[in-house]
């Protein structure tokens, strides 16, 4: 049986607090694990969008936090924004080689919830 990969790490006891605000997993969690990002991520995981077509997927996300979350995604290198030169300009946001790299572990978790949501409302 393999170890998996997060337990075949020793970690210090106790983890240091910068340790852990360092971590490149934390890292990542805090910036895909906020209300919106890893929705953003899916939609964008089949298909390009523009801007107001991914608005209107998204039901309750303001303008302005949908603003947010792709102008961090796009710092974060995951999403792509085109600007298409058209009256007024045209704005389309698709994943990057490296935000669909991100599906399969998102695949992964969303199939672990699935399956034990019902253990874990218990």
């Amino acid at each position: 049986m393999s170890v998996p990969s997060v337990l075949a790490t020793r970690l210090p006891n106790p983890v240091p607090l910068a340790e852990f605000d360092t971590c490149p997993v934390s890292d990542v969690f805090r910036r895909v694990g906020d209300r919106w990002s890893m929705l953003v991520v899916i939609l964008l995981g089949t298909r390009s969008y523009r801007y107001n077509d991914l608005h209107r997927s998204i039901e309750g996300i303001s303008q302005r936090m949908l603003t947010r979350t792709l102008r961090s995604l796009e710092e974060d290198g995951l999403v792509s924004r085109t600007v298409h030169p058209t009256v007024p300009p045209g704005v389309e946001y698709a994943l990057t080689p490296l935000g669909r790299t991100l599906l399969e572990p998102l695949s992964a978790l969303a199939d672990w919830a699935v399956t034990h949501a019902a253990e874990m409302r218990r």
